[in-house]
């Protein structure tokens, strides 16, 4: 069986359906085959670690937490950010100084804060505990829930959200849409726009800038009682986290 279990984690770099299907014998076999995965991790390419990661998530050995936090140091932006994700969803003790480690280290990498790898990290830092978002008041109180418990805010309130953030000093860094019918969630097609901000400019400056783009994606954004708007924004601290 052992040596059945080390094929399999092999196959996690093969193609699709072969990688595919070793990932759904191994989340089978389940904690039996953990320590297989974590010894196999270090020769797996990017792929394989990617898909690795799933099967830890999907298995929710607490065995796998060091392994996920040597990931954190890797040479790949993807399996970094899947990883301190992973920690945050499996809630590995001893994760949070790894994953904030990572997140500094990827704000000295000068990785544009609203990049993949620093909003997941942030998502896993806020998971953790370490991390509290700034939510200002009328924000807070405009929120609604989804049917999924995501938190939703209503598109009619659109314009007030962002004014709020802005009045609070938040920089927003973009908004996705949903529709909610019948119970269920969708994602739709945004208004089209995308603003790159410049992060060495002043901290003032860039949250009105991302409130003149957002201002501008509001009024072009559908409208409707059963649609809604979810902000991603962030806050001077998480340019500048405590050492």
């Amino acid at each position: 069986m052992t040596s059945h279990i080390e094929t399999l984690v092999q196959q996690l770099d093969g193609k699709a359906d072969e990688s595919y299907d070793a990932r759904a014998e191994l989340i089978g076999i389940g904690s039996d085959a953990i320590p297989a995965i974590i010894d196999g991790l270090p020769s797996l390419d990017r792929f394989g670690q990617l898909t690795a990661i799933e099967v830890f998530e999907e298995v929710a050995d607490p065995r796998c937490g060091p392994a996920l936090i040597a990931l954190l140091r890797s040479d790949d932006s993807a399996v970094r950010e899947w990883a301190a994700m992973a920690l945050a969803s499996l809630k590995i003790d001893g994760a949070v100084e790894p994953v904030r480690h990572a997140y500094r280290a990827c704000l000295e990498r000068a990785t544009p804060p609203d990049w993949s790898e620093p909003e997941g990290i942030r998502w896993a830092l806020t998971e953790l505990g370490a991390r509290t978002p700034v939510v200002p008041p009328l924000t807070a109180h405009l929120r609604a829930t989804a049917a999924d418990n995501a938190p939703r805010w209503p598109s009619t309130h659109f314009t007030e959200i962002i004014n709020d953030l802005a009045d609070h000093a938040q920089v927003i860094l973009y908004s996705q849409f949903w529709r909610v019918d019948a119970g269920r969630t969708y994602g739709i097609s945004d208004t089209g726009l995308g603003w790159e901000l410049d992060w060495t400019a002043p901290w003032e400056h860039l949250v009105e800038e991302s409130r003149t783009w957002s201002l501008l994606e509001a009024s072009e954004a559908p409208v409707g009682d059963n649609i809604f708007v979810a902000p991603t924004w962030i806050d001077r601290t998480d340019l500048h986290p405590e050492r």
